[in-house]
């Protein structure tokens, strides 16, 4: 695939740092809620401090290299489907090339371009680079949505363990008796940030993203403490 100039290299565009913010929110958004709910939920089965702070340490470092083996995996069969789609298009270009200059021409021309002016344009486009032409307007793919196995798996587990540190700092640190509340203020503020900090990597409204991400996670809390109460187990 071809690299792009763009017209404003020292104001990149947001949609380049897709790639690293989902895994990331994803990640961190994770740690929050799945360690904060399991010390919650053990905390409301009402087992030992020590009970409690295991569980959260065997959850965060679980959670950790389950959430980067699954952005590994994931984002690699993604990154192997993008590979198949792009040699098919090579092939295709070498066995029928007149028609799939028809074709980009046809994607133009949907587009809003004259007929005429449709052909041309894809004549001049696979001119300079036919491959990478089809592969941007046929197939959608670009630069900024390539998939990066490795950078995925590693954003993913370094917010993913971060941000499980949230909930379980603030067991370590809570009076008897008040774990699960001193938690919950954690995961509170923790998701609101959290939130703020994607919206605004994201160029995106803050409101809506912190109002999201903390409702979300206040309800895996409240459904994991009352599981834990009634059965009196951890869950």
């Amino acid at each position: 695939m071809t690299r792009h100039l763009s017209a404003h290299p020292d104001d990149p565009h947001y949609v380049s740092r897709l790639g690293w913010l989902r895994a990331s929110v994803l990640g961190a958004n994770d740690g929050i809620v799945s360690v904060g709910a399991l010390i919650t939920g053990v905390a409301a089965a009402d087992p030992g401090r020590e009970a409690i702070l295991i569980a959260g340490l065997a959850g965060l470092v679980a959670g950790a290299m389950s959430m980067a083996m699954g952005e590994y995996v994931s984002v690699s069969s993604q990154s192997d489907t993008e590979r198949a789609d792009i040699a098919r298009e090579a092939t295709a270009l070498r066995e029928m090339p007149e028609e799939e200059l028809h074709e980009l021409a046809a994607i133009y021309e949907a587009r809003g371009m004259a007929p005429g002016t449709a052909l041309q344009a894809a004549r001049e486009v696979s001119a300079h680079d036919a491959l990478g032409a089809h592969v941007r307007d046929e197939l959608g793919l670009s630069e900024a949505s390539n998939a990066n196995p490795l950078q995925a798996a590693l954003a993913s587990a370094v917010t993913f363990s971060a941000a499980a540190a949230v909930p379980l700092i603030a067991a370590i640190l809570a009076p008897g008796g008040a774990v699960i509340i001193s938690v919950l203020v954690a995961v509170v503020l923790a998701l609101a940030a959290l939130g703020a900090l994607g919206a605004w990597a994201g160029g995106a409204p803050p409101g809506r993203a912190v109002l999201r991400v903390t409702l979300g996670g206040l309800f895996a809390l409240g459904i994991t403490a009352v599981i834990g109460k009634i059965f009196g187990v951890a869950v």
